[in-house]
């Protein structure tokens, strides 16, 4: 029962899939389920002893359970291609899968970096995240932000994975467009409406929820960065639910 399956899903990470491969060296097996890359991940994946499946993305949840089902080990670590397990996490993961308490999984907090700068505040240092789990009592589920939904004890890891989650400015908006666009279609699908709320209310209220409650200020201008471009998402988000509801096709 102690053996690892790591699980790296992809989309066009030829800047990140080298280290993400190493980083979960010590997984019995590792899978990289990848959503049709158009760049290298796929030639630089393949330099290493690893599973690679290719699979059309629908959206998260769906993703990472397909390849959870094709694990050949109990336990699970799930690594964002743009993550790096630390040496500290690693001796927790051998240690917790050797002696799990009764826990069928456990969180980690991420230390994340902004165009390779650390961002200690603006509310990601309350982040935190189930990687490892037996898949027998664990299944993800959401299409935005997914979840683990889980069936017993959680426990939790004392140090910090590493999040290299935005490159750029451009690349933290790239991917919140990509999310926003997913969660409109969820709330499409869900009958939800725009009302003036959405709009001139809820991303100025995120942007002040960012800078000042979360105490983004501190972070200086990546802060603010990382607050307005999580305003912009928030505004976006209800602008594509809007052109859903209005049947207006996007170019």
């Amino acid at each position: 029962m102690t053996k690892i399956t790591a699980i790296i899903p992809t989309l066009n990470e030829e800047i990140h899939i080298e280290e993400a491969i190493k980083s979960v060296s010590f997984a019995d097996e590792i899978i990289v389920i990848d959503s049709f890359s158009t760049d290298k991940t796929i030639v630089l994946a393949e330099k290493y002893n690893v599973k690679i499946i290719k699979r059309k993305f629908d959206d998260f949840s769906s993703q990472k359970n397909f390849a959870i089902d094709q694990a050949k080990h109990p336990w699970i670590y799930i690594l964002d291609a743009d993550e790096r397990v630390t040496i500290e996490v690693r001796g927790e993961i051998l240690e917790a899968v050797k002696d799990p308490e009764d826990c069928v999984g456990f969180y980690v907090r991420r230390t994340y970096y902004f165009s390779k700068k650390r961002v200690n505040y603006s509310g990601f240092q309350r982040d935190k995240v189930i990687r490892l789990f037996l898949k027998e009592y664990c299944c993800y589920s959401g299409l935005v932000h997914e979840k683990i939904t889980t069936k017993g004890k959680l426990g939790f890891f004392k140090n910090k994975i590493d999040h290299f989650s935005y490159r750029n400015y451009d690349h933290y908006i790239s991917k919140l467009n990509h999310y926003a666009a997913i969660r409109a279609k969820e709330l499409h699908k869900r009958g939800d409406k725009v009302n003036i709320y959405h709009v001139m209310i809820k991303p100025p209220a995120r942007f002040f929820i960012h800078y000042i409650i979360r105490l983004g200020f501190l972070d200086g201008f990546t802060g603010f960065l990382v607050a307005k471009t999580q305003a912009y998402g928030v505004l976006t988000r209800y602008i594509k639910l809007w052109i859903l509801n209005k049947g207006i096709k996007e170019n």
